[in-house]
């Protein structure tokens, strides 16, 4: 059992995926399904992203009637690698030898869902309903489970496997997510000949940027400044500046109201330095709250626990597919599946977690049979 689920991530790990072009991991995934004889399908999804692939979705054969049918997601694609990937197990963890991501970040949720239907498959274990999807451009903004016609699905709730802590934690809620996007517009000028004559977007940027409320804002709320561009060159007065601000948090009055913040101390920076600015709000995403005693939760505590793992309920900064689920009607729990690092050269997994995630997901299955199914 080890040796399968691992061999089968690092097979996974070494297909580069970043966002966009998932063509040959979306490959992967489908030839394994239909060796196991499934069905799988690929939406229209890929053209409308744009990508090279669109998402996968395969519903398992054999569900019982009673129980809860459920969905289990992850994503195909990865942050660009800045290299090769080639996973090394040594000490009982898997890292990248080569000095870039790994991408456990999200295959290592792959694994655990393609070796968990490889079972229920090979074992004919029962079920009321497994589908699984795999989504694309997760990475960048959600894009693939944007476009998911969960309408299509049997599922009545879900899980996605996409949060980087010890497994057990069972996220209970994720942040709304905006992004504040300005241009300040002046006028350029000879900052040597005729600097009066100048009026800089970079100044007013600057002021703007200066006053701002960032970092943690308070414990369900942050904002920041990721991105200023502005300038051609050092001797003229720069007559445009562009900046790129996110704001999430779990209170979206909080939110909306840090944003209408921003955009007066905006307007009033650009009123001081002469200059106009244009804005754009965009919504990436809408934020999603459980209780502990959901069916969603409550599954996933009982899965947790035959496993003999202890679960932990909190919330998360980060968002993940979970957040589109949640906005388009289908209950989703995100969970943890112990990667570590990820983003980073540093990224790893443990192989006992490889393990456990395959467990764990058989346990969702069980858990989800035996519930009644007007909890659901």
């Amino acid at each position: 059992m080890p040796c399968r689920v691992v061999t089968l991530f690092c097979e996974l790990a070494r297909v580069p995926s970043p966002s966009g072009k998932e063509r040959a991991a979306a490959n992967y995934v489908l030839a394994y399904l239909r060796g196991l004889g499934l069905d799988p399908h690929e939406d229209g999804s890929a053209p409308l992203i744009p990508g090279e692939a669109g998402n996968i979705i395969c519903r398992l054969p054999g569900a019982q009637s009673g129980g809860v049918p459920i969905m289990l997601c992850s994503h195909l694609d990865t942050v660009p690698p800045q290299g090769s990937i080639e996973p090394l197990a040594e000490g009982g963890i898997v890292r990248n030898s080569a000095g870039t991501i790994l991408g456990a970040d999200n295959k290592s949720a792959l694994a655990a869902m393609l070796e968990a239907a490889r079972r229920i498959v090979k074992e004919h274990r029962p079920h009321a309903g497994v589908e699984l999807v795999f989504t694309v451009m997760e990475e960048v903004g959600l894009q693939g489970a944007k476009l998911l016609d969960l309408g299509s699905l049997e599922a009545k709730l879900g899980y996605v496997y996409d949060q980087a802590a010890p497994i057990g934690e069972i996220i209970l809620g994720a942040p709304y997510h905006r992004e504040l996007h300005a241009t300040f517009i002046g006028r350029a000028a000879h900052s040597g000949i005729a600097p009066e004559e100048g009026r800089s977007a970079i100044v007013a940027c600057a002021r703007a940027v200066g006053d701002f409320r960032l970092g943690r804002i308070d414990e369900e709320t942050t904002a920041n400044v990721g991105v200023v561009r502005g300038g051609q060159a050092r001797n003229i007065v720069p007559g445009l500046c562009e900046l790129e601000a996110e704001i999430r948090s779990h209170d979206e009055k909080k939110q909306l109201e840090l944003i209408e913040e921003m955009l007066e101390t905006i307007a009033f920076a650009a009123e001081q330095s002469e200059c106009r600015t244009e804005t754009k709000v965009i919504e990436i995403y809408r934020g999603y709250r459980f209780k502990a005693g959901d069916l969603p939760v409550v599954l996933a505590r009982k899965a947790l626990e035959s496993c003999g793992i202890e679960p932990k309920l909190g919330l998360t900064g980060g968002g993940a597919d979970a957040n589109i689920f949640n906005a388009g009607g289908l209950p989703c729990v995100n969970l943890s599946n112990g990667m570590a690092h990820i983003h980073s050269p540093e990224e790893e997994i443990a192989v006992d977690d490889l393990v456990r995630m395959v467990d764990v997901t058989l346990a969702l299955v069980d858990a989800a049979r035996s519930a009644e199914a007007e909890s659901s």
